[in-house]
């Protein structure tokens, strides 16, 4: 049973060793020191960021995280997205990772997302698609996406997580089911 909670500031050890994991590591390329990881985290788990920064659990066990957001609340990435692609107003995104390397390859990405975009569209009523940029390399992601139901929309070119990487990204699209 996959279900989550609030990451909060009691999180960040284990934050910290998965932004460690070589396979998160390539893609987040963040730093891990406690003082990055309580600046970059913390302001979402104490309510002072409009993210939402989940903290993804089977059957009771941590395994990964999701970053929700609106896109109109971040104005930066709204403006290098939306000269480029069909950004509905009140349009969602998430980032993601399953932290656990023992998790991955196990279709727990897939369900996570699934479970993700699902509870989205009660959480959030006024949210209608959820958009989700991702490097063309990480083919590991964009399956996961493809999978979830998501469909590949347009090609971007976007800022990359990673400075190693060029801009090409894939934007992934699900809209709102109609009831």
């Amino acid at each position: 049973m996959i279900s989550w909670r609030r990451l909060d500031e009691t999180d960040f050890p284990l934050l910290r060793q998965w932004l460690r994991q070589p396979h998160v590591a390539r893609w987040w390329h963040h730093e891990t020191s406690p003082e990055a990881v309580a600046r970059d985290f913390g302001p979402a788990a104490r309510g002072e960021e409009p993210s939402e920064d989940l903290l993804m659990l089977l059957d009771g066990e941590p395994f990964g995280l999701v970053q929700r957001y609106r896109f109109a609340d971040y104005a930066e990435d709204l403006r290098e997205l939306a000269h480029q692609a069909e950004i509905p107003q009140e349009a969602m995104s998430v980032d993601y990772l399953i932290g656990d390397p023992q998790r991955i390859g196990q279709g727990l990405g897939t369900r996570m997302i699934q479970e993700v975009v699902r509870a989205t569209w009660t959480d959030h009523p006024d949210a209608t698609t959820v958009l989700v940029p991702v490097h063309v390399g990480n083919r590991a992601s964009w399956r996961i996406l493809e999978k979830a139901g998501l469909r590949r929309v347009a090609d971007v070119s976007l800022e990359p997580d990673n400075p190693i990487d060029d801009r090409a990204h894939y934007l992934y699209r699900i809209d709102r089911p109609e009831l």
